[in-house]
């Protein structure tokens, strides 16, 4: 395989992954026109057409997308038995990670900012939402998961657990009143969080769990943060998600001095024993994150 060969490949797999000549010279650091000859002359000596071109953009012809599935996991496997040469510091090439939508929108603002500052070699597909995506068969890297993970037959690396609380607004407390026991807590309205048609309980410290009424469910936590403020009931929600809305008095911890039980954080991933380094190195970034934001939220409604 020649020089040229690979880079061709290299500039076909790109532009698909960013969707454009333009978003593939860019992870690979050339110009969009030495993109396009690249993959020009991949097509001639391939002797088919990999992209159905527009004036406005490209798609993948059906010889594209064969070839894609092809070619992309080999030089995935090209980039990563790099990396194991390359200093333990060092993140380069891709990642696709899914995060949850109210932790991954909290730890956003530090990975934009500092990992991948200290990582410019780094291209990060982050996809942020609840729903558990499928990390073989959709092409994730990582997943972060709140709450007892599956047997998926994937590999786990735990990292932390995090506290839940009970909030809800000021507004809702005075028309409703303040819930002092767990009975009392039962015949309130509660906005609750469901995931693939299952409503998550709430489960105290002491084992004991409560299934309440919900005036309010959805599969996202921002949403019920949202729904908590606005007065449509109490939330269980992380209180690392709420410390900023219990300090600005926006939120208000209901019966704090009954402990829910907290919630362990871990990745997922079907590397195995041979983790390359960009995704360990985020791991271990997010760990660190975690842990910090752990003991900040000690105090979070005491």
């Amino acid at each position: 395989m020649t020089v040229e060969h690979l880079q061709g490949l290299a500039a076909f797999v790109r532009s698909v992954e960013a969707g454009s000549f333009t978003g593939g010279a860019r992870l690979l650091g050339t110009t969009p026109s030495a993109i396009s000859k690249s993959v020009a002359r991949l097509e001639r000596r391939l002797g088919v057409r990999l992209f159905q071109r527009t004036t406005r953009a490209f798609s993948l012809s059906a010889e594209g997308q064969a070839y894609y599935d092809r070619v992309a996991p080999l030089l995935k496997g090209m980039a990563e038995a790099d990396e194991v040469l390359m200093a333990p510091a060092t993140a380069t090439g891709r990642l696709r990670v899914s995060l949850p939508g109210d932790l991954g929108q909290t730890l956003l603002e530090s990975i934009t900012s500092t990992f991948l500052a200290r990582h410019p070699g780094l291209a990060l597909d982050v996809n942020v939402g609840d729903r558990h995506v499928d990390l073989i068969r959709e092409g994730f890297d990582l997943a972060l998961r709140v709450g007892e993970a599956s047997d998926s037959g994937l590999h786990a690396r735990s990292l932390t657990n995090l506290r839940l609380v009970l909030v809800a607004s000021p507004k809702y407390l005075k028309t409703h009143g303040e819930p002092r026991t767990i009975k009392d807590l039962a015949v309130h309205r509660h906005v609750r969080y469901r995931l693939g048609g299952q409503i998550f309980p709430i489960t105290f410290q002491n084992g004991r769990t409560l299934f309440p009424q919900g005036t309010f469910d959805t599969d996202n936590g921002e949403a019920m943060r949202t729904a908590a403020i606005n007065g449509l009931g109490i939330a269980q929600l992380l209180s690392t998600t709420v410390q900023a809305d219990v300090s600005a008095r926006r939120l208000t911890v209901v019966m704090p001095d009954v402990p829910l039980r907290s919630v362990p954080v871990q990745f997922l991933h079907g590397f195995g024993r041979s983790v390359p380094n960009r995704a360990a190195l985020f791991m271990d970034f997010i760990a660190a994150q975690l842990e910090a934001l752990r003991k900040d939220d000690s105090n979070c409604g005491k």
